[in-house]
């Protein structure tokens, strides 16, 4: 019952937090940072706990109450653990019982989106871990028109979700398919209208051009703390989902919308790292760097490579950890100089030596500096892509991942080393409490820098080769050839090796 505990512990506790009197600060910081150290030492601690199921609909189809690992879904669940946890030690907002809660109920969401293998349970915390986000937004936030674009942005794709995830029920007769052996992909009618409506949600989510307009709002208005949550954590379930259900399930649809998603993969990564060159708010400017660095583990998931695919789970992951971190020193800057704009900072690294060594290795690892783990991931990609033959988006890809030293490089020098800025006021350098909730990250991230290799092996794949539902078999269809192969010591999971996607549908 470890994972069940992981998920519904968390909500349970935000909710309980109310009951600390309003007014003990203190109290709830210490309430909210103690819930998260044990949820982070137990998700660690959980890597091959059993699944926990129980029985939830018997008609339209069959559905579960199923919670458990898949690799990626595990290591996703590490970060966001550890990325709550440094946010809830950082955290300093006003109504700090009701700030603490949010954040407690939010890490139960998207823990269940994580630890879900029903697809309806999936689609049901799916939505559940908008509204955290949406009431931070209001109660803290400085434009509430921005809490509603983001509302209604993903609710729109939650509901394609939802009814993506019904209509596969009724096809298949049973929605208890993710992380399971043996799950015969849908039939050339339903599939394509069906992984349509999942694609949709999951691209709002990730965000990808031209469905991103909520995100750099969204992302500069949150406070800090829930930025980085939001961006290291909640950006990637839409290539979650892609990786966990597209691929296993939608194998042939996933290889039919290869091309649109390249071109919209690669119009991310442009744009993006554009925009990021000459956007003058610090966090747009990481906001626009995740549009860009999202675009490429996009590219990534639809090569159908392995090596591309290694890559992409292992810049999941870095770029989780290195976005947090940025969005944690943006806001250490802003609270001490009072803005975040570029052009109204300079100097402070002589004034904040501490905060600039702060800002300079997240800067560092998510320019692609190698040892640190944001060129682990891009190296793998690139080279993926390469050997895939796909030549020219792997070179257009590299176009974008120089724009990423050139304002990475442009934030950190005008603010820390550019002209002093006389009216800045004089503050306190980087304490050790800020300090603190930095050194997970940073170490995460050197780490997987030195060594990607347990989170590129450590993953759970699914092979959709045999029927496995109860109901007449769906007709055949041209699914891809699907090798697996078992690595040691990574959980007991199927790791991918080969995927090879067929010209024809089987004869009869």
């Amino acid at each position: 019952m470890l994972i069940p505990a992981l998920v519904l512990g968390p909500i349970l506790l935000g909710f309980a937090a109310l009951l600390i009197p309003r007014h003990a600060h203190g109290a709830a910081k210490v309430y909210g940072y103690v819930i998260a150290l044990a949820v982070t030492i137990a998700t660690i601690a959980s890597a091959s706990a059993p699944d926990a199921t129980v029985r939830w609909l018997s008609r339209p189809f069959e559905a579960a109450f199923h919670l458990g690992w898949t690799g990626i879904g595990y290591w996703l669940a590490v970060l966001l653990a550890i990325v709550t946890l440094c946010a809830l030690v950082a955290v300093r907002a006003s109504r700090q019982r009701d700030f603490v809660a949010s954040i407690l109920v939010l890490e139960g969401a998207m823990m269940g989106v994580f630890a879900a293998k029903d697809l309806l349970l999936f689609a049901l915390f799916w939505d559940l871990m908008l509204i955290p986000v949406f009431f931070i937004l209001v109660g803290w936030g400085p434009a509430v028109a921005t809490a509603w674009r983001y509302l209604l942005y993903n609710l729109v794709g939650g509901l394609t979700l939802l009814l993506a995830t019904a209509a596969f029920g009724i096809a298949y007769g049973s929605t208890d398919v993710i992380g399971r052996t043996g799950v015969t992909p849908l039939g050339d009618v339903w599939a394509p209208w069906i992984f349509a409506g999942f694609a949709l949600a999951f691209l709002v989510k990730t965000p990808v051009w031209p469905l991103h307009t909520w995100m750099p709002a969204t992302y500069a208005d949150l406070p800090p703390e829930v930025a980085a949550i939001v961006s290291a954590v909640q950006s990637k379930a839409g290539l979650y989902g892609f990786i966990v259900i597209g691929i296993p399930l939608f194998g042939s649809a996933m290889h039919a919308a290869q091309p649109l998603m390249f071109v919209l993969g690669l119009i991310a990564l442009l744009y993006g790292g554009y925009i990021a060159l000459v956007e003058n708010d610090a966090k747009r400017v990481v906001a626009y760097s995740s549009l860009s660095h999202l675009g490429l583990i996009l590219l990534a998931v639809f090569s159908g490579n392995d090596l591309a695919l290694r890559g992409a789970f292992v810049y999941l992951i870095a770029h989780g950890l290195f976005s947090a971190a940025l969005f944690l020193v943006l806001g250490y800057v802003e609270r001490r100089e009072e803005t975040r704009l570029l052009d109204r900072l300079g100097g402070l690294g002589t004034r904040n030596p501490r905060l600039a060594g702060a800002l300079v290795l997240p800067a560092l690892a998510a320019l692609g500096l190698p040892g640190l783990a944001g060129f682990a991931g891009e190296i793998l990609i690139l080279t993926g892509l390469y050997r895939a033959g796909y030549v020219w988006p792997a070179v257009i890809a590299l176009i974008p991942v120089v724009l990423a030293a050139a304002y990475m490089l442009r934030v950190y020098q005008g603010m820390m080393h550019g002209p002093s800025v006389a009216d800045l006021p004089e503050r306190p350098d980087l304490n050790w409490v800020e300090g603190i909730a930095l050194a997970p990250l940073v170490i995460a991230f050197v780490l997987l820098g030195i060594q990607p290799l347990p989170v590129a092996n450590g993953l759970t794949f699914v092979a959709a080769q045999t029927a496995t539902a109860q109901g007449p078999a769906p007709p055949p269809s041209p699914t891809p050839q699907v090798t697996w192969v078992t690595i040691p010591g990574s959980m007991g999971g199927w790791v991918l090796k080969q995927v090879v996607y067929p010209t024809q549908a089987p004869q009869k």
